[in-house]
């Protein structure tokens, strides 16, 4: 009996593989660093350029009951088109004059005030929806960034209250967030913490009761306990990034990274030595040698700082970025070697072949592995896959595809 192959798809030129089994795995990892709070999965950037549906609803699967957002157009989306279960709360804390406020409140949005401004535009909004608003108020404990100065702490609570026995907003939240929690004994941090727990104090002397109180990102809920309170917010450490490279690894930190980033190698050429190499000729071939490209550039979000110092796994071989990483390709020197053209070069993934991680695209760029995979473009299909399921999907389809994805069995 003869057996008739199947035609397998072509290779792409370029993948984003994204493990919702790992993310879960992290999810409750996580949980497990502050059990006796609730957790929120936070999603912003397109869930750090990993897919904010297709996380929300692994994160949401594996325990979390809150799902953050930075703007509230981000939060809009994932009320709309994630189908989340009803009873899971959206925040949203960015936001400008004259945003979407009375639609925010119709979706049943917790939005964030750090200021008297945005109080009265929440206020409005609540009377142009006929309901109240879901408020939460954001104090300045050190970070110096939004939020509110201990200053004008005394006025936004007054009519905040003011405003919820009117019936026009419910204060759900009083929150904070650190400047330096990565950075381990840093003096900030409990100072931060002390101011926290003296405007909360203030805040609830005078009848806020909130559902939740929060400060813990993800190095606190790794590290600090004290500041785990009411619901922690993991970000990057959900997707298996570790926050700080002084606080460990991703696998010391028992996480897994998440999104494993690869391409086709497109060309593999005989060069002589003496040859230059991409833009400006930063590199010169030292002797005769193949050179692979690799359809991958700055578009597509491979930080061009890490020309020369980029490292990638081909044939089984950490290579490096030779010469100048251009808007859709770079060249690797493959020292002789011939791989076939389309063979797999990995720029970062767990590691678990010797691949490098995002970490080490961090260095070698000379910024913060948040950066490598949240810069990761629109050009490149998110690959969605867990323990039961694959499926692909371009940028321009995220929401439906994965929403698609994420209803298949749990991984």
């Amino acid at each position: 009996m003869s057996e008739t192959a199947q035609p397998t798809a072509a290779p792409q030129r370029a993948r984003a593989e994204i493990d919702l089994a790992a993310l879960r795995a992290n999810v409750r990892a996580l949980r497990a660093k502050a059990p006796g709070a609730a957790f929120m999965a936070v999603v912003k950037a397109d869930g750090y350029g990993h897919g904010a549906v297709a996380c929300a609803r692994a994160a949401v699967e594996a325990g979390a009951g809150w799902i953050g957002t930075a703007t509230p157009e981000e939060a809009l989306a994932l009320r709309a088109g994630a189908g989340l279960p009803a009873d899971v709360r959206i925040m949203c804390w960015l936001w400008t004059p004259g945003g979407p406020w009375r639609e925010a409140i119709e979706a049943d949005l917790d939005v964030s005030v750090s200021g008297m401004w945005a109080l009265r535009e929440a206020v409005e909004g609540a009377r142009l929806a006929g309901r109240s608003a879901r408020v939460q108020l954001k104090a300045d404990t050190g970070l110096g960034r939004n939020g509110c100065q201990p200053a004008d702490w005394p006025e936004l609570v007054t009519e905040a209250l003011r405003a919820e026995r009117e019936g026009l907003v419910r204060i759900t939240g009083l929150w904070s967030h650190f400047a330096c929690a990565d950075e381990p004994g840093h003096p900030s941090v409990a100072a931060q913490l002390a101011r926290f727990r003296e405007m909360l104090a203030y805040a609830e002397e005078r009848g806020v009761r909130p559902e939740v109180r929060h400060i813990a990102n993800s190095p606190a809920t790794l590290t600090l306990p004290e500041t785990h309170f009411d619901l922690v917010r993991p970000g990057i450490a959900m997707y298996g990034v570790s926050p700080s490279p002084e606080l460990g690894s991703a696998a010391d930190l028992g996480l897994r990274p998440v999104m494993t980033l690869a391409a086709s190698l497109a060309l593999v050429k005989h060069v002589p030595g003496g040859h230059g190499v991409s833009y400006g000729h930063h590199y010169t071939t030292p002797g005769e040698t193949t050179l692979g490209l690799v359809p991958l550039g700055y578009a597509d979000g491979v930080p061009r700082h890490a020309s020369g110092t980029g490292p990638v796994l081909i044939g089984g071989k950490w290579r490096t970025v030779a010469g100048r990483i251009a808007m859709d390709q770079f060249v690797v020197d493959l020292g002789g070697d011939e791989p076939g053209p389309g063979e797999e070069a990995v720029l970062f993934g767990p590691g678990d072949r010797g691949e490098p991680t995002a970490e080490d695209w961090a260095q070698a760029a000379g910024t913060i592995a948040y950066e490598i995979v949240t810069r990761i473009g629109s050009r490149v299909p998110r690959v969605y896959v867990d323990e039961t399921i694959e499926t692909s999907e371009t940028s321009e389809t995220n929401a439906t595809n994965a929403t698609n994805v994420a209803t298949g069995p749990a991984g």
